[in-house]
């Protein structure tokens, strides 16, 4: 079975002389670090969220983002989804801010799963399985939707480029769609294409 590969992604942390919140962010980082280890999971790199976060996710090709922010993890969630806006990945985030608005935030940017409170070790393995299960099934509702409008783009074209060998040879409906569809089978073109270069050959002639 698969590994997932796993980046954890931190808040930029400053250290200063005995400061509770570096201190306490610290202790959730090593938990959440041990909890995936002893998941089985593969942590292939543990970044912050800076500048060069995008182009270090691009290099990792990570399979899951995990964001472990105690409170106000908008400015980590930007980079993230920043880093992710081409290649859509699984994103989980443990946090301690339970606002219903950072939730929704959260969720509406791309988050596959919002766990407040959750960095008990034995709790990561359950909530990162159903955070994939989820991740997944949100790109195959995304791929159809997307087939779907490319298939409904190209049926315009094709439609159109029917109308206008009707219109400029007199041919009927039927015999329109079997002339594209010869041409389209003469040049190993798909009806699409061959569609969309009438329409840009009658566009071009005025």
């Amino acid at each position: 079975m698969h590994k997932l590969r796993i980046v954890v992604v931190n808040p930029v942390a400053v250290e200063g002389d005995n400061d509770p919140a570096f201190t306490a962010q610290a202790a959730r980082s090593n938990a959440l670090r041990i909890g995936l280890l002893q998941a089985g999971y593969n942590i292939i790199a543990s970044l912050p969220a800076d500048l060069y976060l995008p182009e270090r996710i691009a290099q990792l090709q990570p399979d899951m983002i995990i964001i472990d922010a105690e409170s106000d993890a908008r400015d980590v969630l930007e980079h993230v989804v920043i880093a992710t806006r081409d290649a859509r990945r699984a994103i989980v985030l443990f946090t301690e801010d339970d606002k219903k608005s950072s939730m929704e935030a959260a969720m509406a940017a791309g988050v596959s799963a919002y766990v407040v409170a959750g960095l008990q070790a034995e709790r990561i393995k359950p909530v990162l399985d159903v955070a994939m299960v989820r991740f997944k099934q949100e790109q195959k509702l995304l791929n159809e939707l997307s087939d779907t409008k490319l298939k409904l783009a190209e049926r315009k074209v094709i439609d159109r480029a029917k109308g206008l060998l009707m219109e400029c040879q007199k041919l009927s409906e039927q015999d329109a769609f079997k002339k594209l569809r010869s041409l389209a089978m003469d040049k190993n073109l798909k009806l699409s294409e061959v569609a969309q270069r009438i329409i840009d050959a009658n566009d071009l002639l005025g």
